[in-house]
């Protein structure tokens, strides 16, 4: 709205009708959508926090708005009984570790992998509040690559080891531009990668947003989503987000060692957090650098 607009109008009937529309849509238009793969509003019953309560006795850990563990809380989730799907939209083969889908697409090709989908959900909360500057990978040799240069134009060439950029490509912030610079990262980065540009945190001081993550060839990365203490003792637990190969829907992991199935996964008191379909060291928690 320019400078002086509203000086401009006049009381009469239809212009303030109008200038009421204009200024009833403005915050919408504002705070939407905060999950911008969605072409729909999020269901406010199926957010993760709606969904999956806490145990008996714990409570959230309080997040401050707009971080990025604030964010992944409010993940959309598919409906209740959803299966996993591959990317090629038949059933993954065992749909036993699920407790949950993440109501999100991941693609018609064989890159949305495990460390794939933490640099999708990293990407996305950073595009959400308009962090342009701040998304940024590494491929797997080493060579940074952030969006903005990608959104200047800039391209990546890969030949073997050595990257080089060119110019004169397809220029702007929108979504199309940024899932086609995502479709690169995922060719070129994986676990070895992601590994390297995250920072080590101890295993007590767990938050949502960190990554239990093994760097190699395979590998594999699972991403905290969220983290309750229980009321009395302080005792902490968490929830773990994973996609894994063949490129698959991220889904909210059961907790092999619970009975009931249940996703919440206590801290590991020996040398590893077994998960239903790889084991971590507990010395493998990292965190992306702010």
């Amino acid at each position: 709205m320019r400078p002086g607009f509203l000086k401009t109008i006049r009381p009469c009937g239809p212009q303030v009708i109008a200038l009421f529309f204009l200024l009833a849509v403005i915050p919408v238009a504002v705070a939407e959508p905060h999950y911008q793969w969605l072409d729909r509003a999020p269901s406010v019953h199926n957010g993760l926090m709606q969904r999956i309560s806490p145990p008996t006795g714990f409570v959230r850990e309080a997040t401050a708005p707009g971080s990025f563990a604030h964010w992944l809380r409010r993940l959309p989730l598919k409906a209740p009984g959803s299966p996993v799907l591959l990317h090629n939209g038949r059933l993954k083969p065992n749909q036993r570790v699920h407790a949950a889908v993440v109501d999100i697409d991941v693609g018609a090709r064989d890159l949305q992998q495990c460390a794939d989908a933490v640099m999708r959900l990293r990407a996305e909360y950073l595009y959400a509040r308009g962090r342009y500057s701040d998304i940024h990978f590494n491929f797997t040799g080493g060579t940074k690559v952030p969006f903005s240069r990608w959104s200047r134009g800039e391209r990546p060439r890969v030949k073997g080891r050595h990257v080089s950029w060119r110019r004169g490509a397809r220029r702007g912030l929108g979504r199309k531009n940024f899932k086609q610079y995502l479709r690169m990262i995922f060719s070129y980065a994986g676990t070895y990668s992601l590994s390297r540009e995250l920072e080590s945190v101890a295993l007590t001081d767990i938050r949502a947003g960190d990554v239990f993550i093994k760097g190699g060839f395979p590998g594999h990365a699972v991403l905290v989503a969220d983290v309750v203490r229980h009321k009395r003792t302080g005792e902490r637990r968490f929830l773990l987000i994973q996609s894994f190969m063949p490129a698959q829907d991220m889904h909210v992991l059961k907790n092999p060692k619970s009975f009931f199935g249940s996703p919440w996964y206590k801290l590991p008191d020996g040398d590893h957090l077994t998960t239903p379909e790889w084991t971590f060291a507990v010395t493998s928690l990292k965190r992306f650098r702010e």
